[in-house]
């Protein structure tokens, strides 16, 4: 959603990392991960460094450490730590290993792990992003640690990898601090996790399964889906808008949580951008779209597809909006403002020659969300918030533009 420009402001921390070491970690895993890890300290990189992208939502700040792993027995290890952090996302400059010795970056419980060898084979190994550095950057991993592992037979202390970088998520609060947004919630927040939904109204539920978080370039939110049968995606151009944004991005589906109202979401399944192949003419307020692939495309093909109206919507068609406002797990909007009353509808069809309007709810984090109708067709792409007007690109203009390069079933 577009926004003025937000300010930075400097956050004082201190991170935990272990020295590889074979003695490290020998107490059980529960144990180990409630003490204070010994560590260097991490530092904010610089300003110019950190995330900055007018209408996105800032969620992360790029942190630099000096952290290298040795080739030790199996099961030594370095902690990334960030206490508080909502996500890391680990920056490796250089990996040095043989055939068969491989690095993992791993939740502490093992929710989350993704493996690389000297390859860095997305096929047979964990996807990873890149920014036209030397290095790569591991998946993210949720909450506040990630726990670093040099998988290796051999006790020879020369370094096996080296990690310079990390991006840390933000608590709610931080997020708050580092954005200015324009009101998008109209009156009551009518928003609620879709699980809320599942029983109520299955296909809006099932049709928001093809809707993903989008972590882009590791510091920033928008939402993003999947359009047609074959492996393209779509956001918004405000959001990214080149290859190198692409490949640095990545797409998190089905992170919803497990319970209506809970804190419980679950990892979801992460891929990384692929290949951009259209972005639209114009400002913001105009078609404002991105379309793109992604990486392991038969890792998301469960979640479904959505697909585009290719013919105008009118005033007063019912409507409701799937996607990651402040990038939190995925809501849906269903109401205007009272559960069970009033129904989020088509305020104007034709606000301009790019958009329509509605006060359907949505925040920061909601850019590049779907628009559906009740026939479930996308009716408009969400990224101008402003009540009572917020707006959506008109959908049948981007499937004029884009029709060649997509299957729209």
């Amino acid at each position: 959603m577009k926004h003025a420009l937000r300010r930075l402001r400097t956050v004082a921390v201190a991170l935990g990392a272990g020295t590889l070491g074979l003695s490290l970690l020998s107490v059980p895993a529960a144990e180990a991960y409630s003490v204070q890890p010994l560590a260097p300290q991490s530092q904010r990189a610089p300003e110019a460094d950190q995330f900055s992208a007018e209408g996105v939502t800032t969620v992360g700040e790029l942190r630099t450490i000096d952290g290298s792993l040795s080739h030790a027995q199996e099961g030594g290890k370095q902690i990334i730590r960030h206490p508080g952090a909502s996500y890391v996302k680990v920056h490796f400059s250089s990996l040095r290993l043989a055939d068969g010795e491989y690095v993992t970056v791993s939740s502490p419980d093992g929710r989350e792990s993704y493996r690389y060898d000297r390859h860095l084979n997305r096929a047979t190994g964990a996807d990873y992003t890149t920014d036209g550095q030397a290095g790569f950057w591991a998946m993210s991993v949720d909450g506040d640690t990630a726990v670093v592992t040099v998988h290796s037979s051999r006790s020879s202390r020369t370094s096996a990898a080296t990690i310079d970088r990390f991006w840390r998520g933000y608590d709610a609060t931080e997020i708050k601090q580092h954005n200015f947004t324009t009101q998008s919630v109209c009156s009551t927040d009518a928003r609620r996790d879709v699980v809320c939904y599942q029983s109520s109204h299955p296909n809006e539920y099932a049709k928001g399964r093809a809707v993903a978080r989008l972590l882009i370039s590791g510091g920033g939110m928008c939402t993003t889906w999947r359009v047609g049968n074959t492996n393209r995606m779509l956001t918004n151009k405000h959001c990214f808008s080149t290859q190198s944004a692409v490949s640095g991005s990545e797409m998190q589906f089905n992170y919803q949580c497990a319970t209506c109202g809970g804190s419980n979401p679950g990892a979801g399944t992460k891929v990384s951008g692929a290949t951009l192949y259209k972005v639209s003419s114009g400002g913001s307020s105009q078609l404002d779209y991105t379309l793109y692939s992604v990486n392991n495309f038969a890792n998301i093909q469960s979640f479904g597809t959505l697909y585009l109206a290719t013919t105008a919507t009118t005033t007063g068609t019912r409507m409701y909006v799937p996607g990651h406002g402040d990038g939190n797990p995925k809501r849906l909007s269903i109401y205007e403002d009272t559960q069970n009353g009033a129904t989020c509808t088509v305020k104007n069809a034709n606000y301009n020659t790019y958009n329509i309007s509605y006060s359907c709810d949505t925040s920061g984090g909601n850019s590049g969300s779907p628009v559906l109708n009740a026939s479930h067709r996308v009716i408009a792409l969400h990224h101008l918030g402003g009540c009572p007007s917020n707006q959506g690109a008109k959908a049948h203009l981007i499937y004029n533009e884009i029709a060649s390069l997509i299957d729209n079933g």
